[in-house]
């Protein structure tokens, strides 16, 4: 099965009430962990690079490893653009061979996202690739994306409508309470669905992606912790909160934190446990098995994907 976009994967997620899982990759390990777990789950599955990836891992490099996980898989597999910052980041991975883009322009005014929003749009399309848009802004720090507290803003259920029919966007990424990194919630999290079930019903065939949403897993945080890490009072989006949205009308969760934190502590362990170990397959085989695991525990249990391919 080549590549494919995400326009029948989230048609399928909107008829029959999950989620697909969008997980961040950054090297071989990611890609093999995640794309293992999505096999076996026999579950659809977006490989997602920020431009922060790509600049690290080349866009060369990263293709040709997703290219292989397609060969390797008989499952729906989309290679998509993370926060792509600006039209040229957008051509770039359209012309590399992505089957999705996401273009944020939520930093500018809403005249501004819109126009942005439609020159991506206009070129993707002429070239068989699907655009996301972001409408609303989420806080935290994530690569290239960094927005304050007071910065943050929900997304209009109006203006959704609006942005939709303006860009001609196919999938459009929410702000809802949910944040970026792993300091999601200073108190109880909380996610406003009354916003989300207006949006859905403004535009109820526009698929709706959740970004920020990792669960910050409190015993992967504990395990970096134990074995030299500083990461006091992370806190993510909780399992059942991710649920609901899946069944609530989210099409996309986005996933990075949670495999971040994944690596580092069985690394970490391993680093600690084993101090004169230097070979980095001792180190990376651990890594790639608790990624998937986190990305088996996602589809099966949370988005509800399983078996969805």
């Amino acid at each position: 099965m080549p590549l494919v976009t995400t326009k029948e994967m989230f048609e399928k997620s909107m008829k029959e009430g999950f989620a697909v899982g969008a997980f961040n990759v950054n090297n071989m390990e990611i890609i093999q962990g995640i794309v293992d777990a999505a096999k076996e789950e026999n579950s659809p599955v977006i490989l997602q690079a920020s431009s922060g990836a790509i600049k690290y891992a080349r866009i060369n490099y990263l293709m040709k490893m997703v290219e292989a996980a397609v060969e390797e898989s008989n499952i729906p597999i989309a290679i998509h653009l993370d926060h792509g910052p600006d039209f040229e980041t957008c051509k770039m991975c359209i012309d590399a061979g992505f089957t999705s883009v996401m273009i944020d322009g939520s930093k500018y005014d809403f005249e501004e996202n819109v126009a942005l929003t439609k020159k991506v749009v206009d070129y993707a399309h002429a070239h068989g690739v699907v655009v996301e848009a972001e409408l609303g802004k989420l806080a935290g720090i994530e690569d290239d994306v960094n927005v304050s507290e007071s910065d943050a803003m929900y997304t209009d259920p109006d203006q959704a409508k609006e942005f939709v029919e303006r860009t001609g966007c196919d999938s459009l990424a929410i702000a809802i309470g949910t944040s970026h990194g792993a300091y999601k919630f200073k108190g109880e999290a909380k996610l406003r669905f009354d916003i989300l079930a207006k949006i859905k019903e403004k535009v109820p065939n526009t698929p709706i992606v959740l970004h920020g949403a990792s669960t910050v897993i409190p015993e992967l945080v504990e395990m970096c912790n134990k074995y030299g890490a500083d990461i006091p009072g992370a806190k993510g989006v909780p399992d059942e909160m991710l649920h609901e949205a899946s069944v609530k009308g989210v099409s996309k969760i986005n996933v990075d934190t949670d495999l971040r934190l994944a690596m580092t502590a069985q690394i970490r362990k391993t680093f600690a446990e084993e101090p004169s170990q230097f070979d980095p397959r001792k180190y990376l085989t651990p890594a790639r098995d608790e990624i998937k695991n986190v990305v088996q525990h996602k589809i099966r249990d949370v988005f509800g994907s399983s078996n969805k391919a």
